[in-house]
């Protein structure tokens, strides 16, 4: 195993990941709502106590606060960073109130909302992009180059120079969509057709479960059948394909979200295998020590998390706030403040047991703990 880093560095690439990319969440919601004649009362990186800060031409306070976890565009007409409306923006000269952000149209306060998310995941996109650009596409068919001795998969009776054509009634187009479905479902039934000398052949068997380790003694539930890839190579690729790929890369992954918390939520996957932020200035650390290749790729895909979980219908994040407009589309008229105020308490002790909870998980699965 590759020895683990040392606390300073795992700090300091944890500070370089989700620093730039809370920031550029932030800067998505600043610039769009800019764009739209909203002004930004504060712009804060991190929450609580201001540690230091300046005040723009515009009036905007952009600041460095004590916790940093997280971020916020306050605009102006907002009660709170949850941008809960106040009510004191009814008051105001027509000037001034033509700046605030409740009193802009529906369609406009939800692409601001949006730019957050989005952001995050356009840069993913960049990151991807640049990769497939450098180094190619993976190109791998779906013919088996080995099958493991005992292993499920010569059980089931799959043989070496077998095409598979359907996975579980989809069909496969390269070995990565075997790989990757079967490594996201542990003990599931897996149904193939195969094409073996030109004869189509139904095989059915089911995944073993398996834990793998990394370099640095990280566990992985996967799924196994022990098959191996019959071709490997990589095709250059240009500018279009490149963010084409990228951009199903980006969907790949956040499919492999959505499953995983499904097996979650379900009892499929147990929830120690959630994280919080200490896992994550863990894995920083590990990452920036195989490598800025490693770094970099690992900052895309926290840039993914960071915007599918803002996109999770949760009151005071930005999904919450798309489901209150989405709502106020169909009702012809906002939702009541007290129904506001009621959804936001339940989302900010929503959100603050999860933290509270993934922290613990991530404390107990570090050595000092037992883990």
């Amino acid at each position: 195993m590759i020895q683990a880093p040392g606390v300073l560095t795992t700090l300091l690439a944890f500070v370089l990941v989700l620093g730039p990319l809370v920031f550029i969440h932030e800067l998505g919601h600043y610039l769009v709502g800019r764009w739209f004649g909203v002004k930004a009362e504060c712009f804060a990186i991190g929450f609580g106590k201001e540690l230091f800060g300046w005040t723009d031409k515009r009036g905007t306070r952009w600041k460095l606060c004590a916790l940093p976890l997280g971020g916020y565009v306050q605009f102006a007409g907002d009660m709170n960073p949850s941008s809960q409306p106040d009510p004191a923006w009814l008051a105001l000269p027509a000037a001034e109130r033509e700046k605030t952000f409740p009193a802009k149209p529906l369609w406009q306060r939800a692409l601001i909302v949006l730019a957050g998310p989005a952001t995050n995941f356009l840069v993913a996109i960049a990151i991807l992009a640049s990769f497939n650009l450098a180094y190619g596409k993976l190109v791998a068919p779906a013919v088996i180059g080995n099958v493991q001795p005992a292993s499920v998969a010569e059980r089931a009776g799959l043989k070496i120079g077998d095409k598979v054509l359907t996975l579980n009634g989809n069909t496969v187009n390269g070995f990565d969509d075997i790989r990757l479905y079967v490594g996201e479902h542990p003990g599931a039934r897996v149904d193939m057709t195969v094409d073996r000398a030109g004869q189509r052949l139904p095989l059915s068997m089911q995944a073993e479960d398996k834990v793998l380790k990394d370099d640095f003694g990280n566990e992985t539930r996967i799924g196994f059948i022990g098959i191996g890839v019959s071709n490997v190579q990589f095709v250059p690729v240009g500018p279009i394909e490149a963010v084409t790929l990228a951009c199903s890369q980006t969907r790949g992954i956040v499919g492999m979200m959505v499953t995983g918390i499904g097996q979650i939520v379900t009892g499929q996957r147990a929830v120690k295998e959630l994280g919080g932020p200490i896992k994550i200035a863990k894995f920083s650390g590990e990452q920036m020590a195989l490598g800025w290749q490693s770094f970099v790729g690992f900052a895309a895909l926290i840039s993914i998390n960071l915007g599918f979980i803002n996109l999770l219908p949760i009151p005071i994040l930005d999904g919450g706030h798309l489901a209150f407009y989405a709502a106020e589309a169909v009702r012809r008229k906002p939702v009541s403040q007290r129904g506001q105020e009621w959804a936001f308490r339940t989302g900010l002790a929503f959100v603050v047991a999860l933290m509270l909870f993934v922290t613990v998980n991530d404390l107990t699965s570090l050595k000092m703990f037992g883990g």
